[in-house]
């Protein structure tokens, strides 16, 4: 578990709707990134 203010550790995702990859380390310096986890809303967790 990532604690609350630790710098989050490096990673790519795909984009559906662009067709792109994107990386985590791409936007450091340059943007501000906000990470958010949730379970889908047709889980029961």
């Amino acid at each position: 578990m990532i604690e609350v203010g630790k710098q989050a550790p490096g990673f790519e995702l795909a984009s559906h709707l662009a067709g792109k990859t994107y990386s985590l380390s791409q936007f450091k310096g340059q943007k501000n990134v906000m990470l958010v986890f949730y379970p889908l809303d047709w889980t029961p967790t």
